[in-house]
């Protein structure tokens, strides 16, 4: 193993040591498991910046050996892969400091940290797998190491709402192992390769070749939440705050929308999928969950609930992108995943901001919030005016670069699907904002655990304000160096449309 490669086996290693650890300590020590948490987090946050420069410089950092004849595994750091794993390591630090507030007082902590190290290797791995194997190994051991966080707090709906979850995930777990294996037995072990692995197949390969495409894309959708295969989402939000941002923001739902990048991108490539009229279906079923997702989500009551069918939405319009044949297209989808997951964790992070200090969890329930919670509820705009796409924030560059590239398209029909999600992010977000801002409360507040110097606890109310910042920041410095437009940009400049 050479130097990069034991760099790139580190960023993997800091989450997975750290797992390890924290399951050995007593629940008494709560000190030690804090400063081992934040340690960790921050070790792979320095990695993950050193292999960031070296990819922009064209550094290749691969770690490869054989499981058995003909497959390998395979961890490779390219421009997609760093930008998911960036993501994940900067909101595993916030998250972890929010966690360790959230959770102060609570039960099974040691438990809860452990596997939530884990889900967050399990996604490293998913980010840095060079070929279907090793994605496929690390997808399904995240399958395993969020239910538990899933059914945490052990109530009867938390337990109803990871059996669900289950059956969902170890489904589309199934149907992805089945194309993988169809794969390989057509063409050997399938690594991800800018372009696509699959040019130059006999043409009457292409009908099998389609269909195993639609079982990977339905495998993978399920994690990503698409349109009929979401149910188990807004069931999963009985789940703790840090968990619902986990799974919104970092993991479980960005590595199915991940993989289908992976798929579109580096399997069969972007002209193949096109040409064997794959891209317009997948268009279509995104924009079918983009406006399914905004309309379930006008009906709830339940802040993370509203939220779930949100990031049902919001998830597709990364999915929208990956299906635009054209460059501007998917560079609007690749920037959004990490703009939905900088704007989606703030929100779920002020959701839980309201509960812990307020108790409060239902949108009815939030008239005058912003007088009591000033920081947390400017928050909370800005991550509702992101995702309704108001200028300057993050959101509003996601939909203008998906609107280009629809037009590049000639699929000019995504600009109605476009337009029409917006109005409706509009209508379920602004009255939240009102209830906040306008409306005056009519009740005493049910004060939630412990408040800290301001309106909250330090360690709920810093990272909320950190991500809101970084949501504000991805939009306003949009055409600074590293920023993800910037980083999306290069993607698609270096990879996949050359």
């Amino acid at each position: 193993m050479d130097w990069n490669g034991l760099i790139l086996f580190g960023v993997l290693a800091t989450s997975l040591v750290a797992s390890g650890v924290i399951f050995l300590l007593a629940e008494s020590r709560v000190m030690l498991r804090s400063v081992f948490n934040l340690a960790a987090a921050v070790l792979k946050l320095v990695l993950v910046g050193w292999i960031i420069l070296g990819v922009y410089r064209n550094v290749d950092y691969e770690l490869r050996f054989t499981i058995i004849e003909g497959v390998d595994f395979i961890l490779r750091a390219d421009a997609l892969g760093i930008m998911f794993v960036g993501l994940s390591s900067l909101l595993w630090l916030f998250t972890t400091i929010y966690a360790i507030g959230y959770l102060e007082k609570a039960p099974n902590r040691s438990r809860f940290f452990g596997f939530f190290s884990l889900c967050v290797a399990s996604t490293v791995g998913i980010a840095l797998a060079g070929n279907l194997f090793t994605f496929l190994l690390f997808y399904e051991l995240l399958t395993l190491s969020t239910y538990p966080l899933v059914v945490h707090r052990g109530t009867r709906e938390s337990l109803r709402a990871g059996q669900v979850y289950l059956y969902y995930t170890l489904g589309g777990g199934a149907l992805l192992l089945f194309g993988v294996v169809a794969l390989h037995v057509l063409v050997g072990d399938t690594e991800f390769v800018p372009g696509g692995s699959l040019s130059g197949l006999d043409p009457s390969l292409y009908p099998l070749l389609i269909g195993i495409f639609l079982m990977m894309v339905i495998g993978l959708g399920v994690k990503a939440a698409l349109f009929p295969l979401h149910a188990w989402l807004p069931m999963a939000m009985v789940a703790p705050a840090p968990v619902s941002a986990l799974l919104h923001a970092v993991a479980v739902v960005k590595a199915g929308a991940f993989g289908i990048a992976r798929l579109v991108y580096d399997v069969y490539g972007v002209e193949f999928a096109q040409s064997l009229g794959l891209l317009a279906p997948l268009a279509v079923a995104a924009s079918i969950t983009i406006i399914y997702g905004s309309l379930r989500a006008l009906a709830q009551d339940d802040l993370k609930k509203r939220l779930a069918f949100s990031t049902v939405s919001q998830v597709s319009y990364i999915v929208l992108g990956i299906s635009l044949f054209g460059p501007v297209g998917s560079i609007g989808g690749l920037m959004h995943l990490l703009h939905q997951g900088l704007m989606k964790i703030t929100l779920f992070f002020c959701a839980g901001n309201y509960a812990e200090t307020l108790g409060v969890h239902k949108i009815s329930e939030l008239d005058g919030a912003g007088a009591r919670m000033p920081a947390t509820s400017v928050a909370f705009t800005l991550g509702a005016f992101g995702m309704i796409g108001i200028p300057p924030m993050a959101g509003f560059i996601s939909k203008w670069y998906l609107g280009i590239g629809a037009l590049e398209a000639q699929m000019n029909w995504v600009l109605g699907v476009l337009i029409l999600s917006s109005l409706l992010n509009a209508a379920y977000f602004l009255p939240i904002l009102y209830r906040i801002w306008f409306r005056k409360r009519d009740r005493l507040w049910c004060e939630g655990k412990v408040l800290g110097r301001f309106e909250t606890q330090g360690s709920l109310l810093i990272p909320t304000l950190a991500t809101a910042a970084f949501a504000l920041a991805a939009g306003v410095l949009a055409g600074m160096p590293f920023s993800p437009l910037y980083w999306a940009d290069l993607i698609v400049s270096r990879e996949y449309l050359q």
